[in-house]
């Protein structure tokens, strides 16, 4: 487990279908939620599953360099070129985690979504609020999963927004699973991680991690 929460390495991997790998123990119970969903007639499919370090690293590469999208809290994209170097890493933190500070690592959350309707409705989907809410294609989804998620195990560890990581109704987390995980997180081990990578914007990641590890790794948010 000593690396193993920062995506160093994982060997509790299996395969999960489709191209994505999930920690062995959390398998059955997704399948479980899929069945349920599939039931009430939604089509619960992966969004996202495990994501190792590297990937993690490429994601928040190409965020900095504005060669990605970078969002607003209420989801409009911000214009890369008018951010400071702060404004960036908060941006970024937003959305998307620190490479090694991702709950993802771990095999044991997942980002799903209702693919059927997607499809049908032809939509752009781009993994936002709004498709999860009202009218939108994941809406039906997120409502069964409020009611059902934790019949199978899973809750959502990004329910609200705090002041750090921005709501996602589509993150699911296997809780008994990704307990220990969550045990062996510290910010000490991810700064040292960090401090040896080709990371960008590194210098003032490192500056500010404490508290950025209690704002957005732990999502204990500004309060």
């Amino acid at each position: 487990m000593s690396t193993a929460w920062l995506g160093i390495d994982n060997p509790w991997l299996c395969d999960a279908g489709k191209g994505h790998r999930l920690h062995a123990d959390v398998v059955g119970p997704y399948l479980a939620l899929q069945d349920g969903a599939r039931s009430a007639g939604i089509d619960c499919q992966l969004v996202s599953s495990f994501r190792d370090f590297d990937r993690q690293l490429s994601i928040w590469n190409r965020k900095w360099r504005g060669e990605l999208p970078l969002l607003g809290l209420d989801g409009t994209r911000l214009d890369h070129a008018r951010l400071s170097d702060i404004e960036k890493l908060h941006a970024i933190l937003t959305w998307s985690a620190l490479p090694g500070g991702s709950r993802h690592h771990w095999g044991t959350d997942i980002d799903v979504y209702d693919k059927d309707t997607v499809v049908k409705r032809h939509c752009d989907f781009n993994l936002v609020d709004a498709e999860y809410r009202n009218d939108g294609p994941c809406a039906a989804l997120a409502d069964w999963l409020s009611v059902h998620a934790q019949t199978y195990g899973f809750f959502r560890p990004f329910l609200e927004w705090r002041g750090g990581v921005a709501c996602e109704l589509w993150h699911l987390s296997h809780q008994q699973t990704a307990a220990t995980f969550e045990q062996s997180r510290n910010c000490s081990a991810l700064a040292d991680t960090l401090r040896r990578c080709d990371m960008e914007g590194k210098q003032i990641v490192i500056k500010h991690i404490e508290t950025l590890y209690e704002q957005y790794v732990l999502n204990r948010g500004t309060s």
